[in-house]
């Protein structure tokens, strides 16, 4: 029987203090293959390998595509590519967008569950929202052990919360212990192969399909699913409902994936974005119509004037309402920002 040799590791906002805690107490004899995926927007240039290169006695380094898995040794999900574990070695794509992000952690957590099973140790850091909640509940359901940073103890809470709140957690442990409780889990056999149900099985497979290409051509996601109401942030197509025992995802006919907190914060920013642009074209009736009401005010039209300047104060008074009302919904994160000034102009 296998020992539990296989670590995957997703951490987001806090997540370098967690990693560098985990990474540095890590044994160079650990005898086991780490993967871990931090969050980066797609411009930053990776820097994560040389970070830990610093603190660990493994060497870490940026996964490539076809690359074989060997022991003590780190592999780090390049910047704008999702890094999948197939067999005996490592898959790097540009596939869909899951949870907003490229690299994400679920299709990292959810290729080593289906390809090693209950082999796999999978560890939730510091971060915002609740990428790897899904992909930790695959790992668990295949028979592998899942161990999540204690919220206390982690700079952003958010996704040790949420994998805590939504999967069953063998370890909730403070970064800095994590090095030698994985070192003391890899050396145990793993337990006897836990049994998939088939419909799970193949949607698991779906989506590895999705997340290793650049596209969902091919493979259909809706018979593992039902149709939502809701479109996807991304591209606008219709998003399916999917289910990880109480765990409620969703994932469009091109790819793009949600977790239910990931989707609701995309909308939230579409509509704080529409507001504002909505209340761009209403700041500029305002200057039109003052601009008008200046110009026969000074060809000495005080009536025509006047209805300019009547109408840039009614015009005002609406945009002021929009910015209450985005303040009021908690959708603007600028909470100093000012009610729109009263429109200066007086009729004449």
């Amino acid at each position: 029987m296998e020992n539990r040799n296989i670590i995957v590791i997703g951490a987001s906002a806090g997540g370098i203090s967690a990693l560098k805690q985990l990474c540095s107490s890590l044994p160079a004899d650990l005898n086991a293959s780490v993967f871990i995926v931090w969050h980066m927007a797609p411009a930053v240039r990776g820097v994560l390998p040389q970070i830990l290169n610093q603190v660990s006695a493994i060497h870490a380094a940026h996964g490539v595509d076809g690359e074989p898995i060997v022991s003590n040794r780190m592999y780090i999900a390049p910047p704008d590519h999702h890094m999948l574990i197939e067999q005996g070695r490592i898959r790097i794509s540009h596939g869909p967008k899951e949870n907003r992000f490229r690299p994400a952690v679920d299709p990292l957590f959810r290729s080593a569950a289906y390809t090693y099973g209950n082999r796999v140790i999978g560890v939730v850091l510091s971060g915002a929202l609740d990428d790897g909640t899904a992909g930790l509940w695959t790992i668990k359901y295949r028979g592998g052990l899942t161990i999540v940073q204690d919220p206390i103890d982690a700079e952003v809470s958010s996704m040790p919360d949420s994998a805590i709140r939504q999967v069953t957690i063998d370890h909730i442990i403070p970064a800095e212990q994590m090095g030698p409780l994985l070192a003391k889990l890899v050396q145990d056999p793993a337990n006897k192969d836990t049994p998939i149900a088939m419909e799970e099985d193949e949607k698991t497979k779906a989506e590895l399909e999705i997340a290793g290409a650049d596209t969902a051509s091919g493979t259909s996601i809706f018979q593992f699913g039902v149709p939502s109401t809701y479109a996807c942030p991304e591209c606008h197509g219709v998003l399916t409902m999917l289910k990880d025992g109480n765990i409620t995802r969703f994932r469009c006919h091109t790819g793009h994936a949600f977790s239910a907190d990931a989707l609701l914060e995309a909308l939230t920013e579409s509509i704080e974005d529409s507001l504002y642009n909505a209340i761009r074209g209403v700041d500029e009736s305002v200057i039109l119509l003052n601009h008008l009401g200046d110009h026969f005010a000074e060809a000495n039209q005080p009536r025509a004037a006047a209805v300019y300047f009547q109408r840039a104060t009614k015009v005002s008074e609406q945009a002021a309402m929009v910015r209450k009302a985005i303040r009021l919904a908690g959708l603007s994160a600028d909470d100093e920002e000012p009610d729109a000034p009263e429109n200066p102009k007086m009729p004449v």
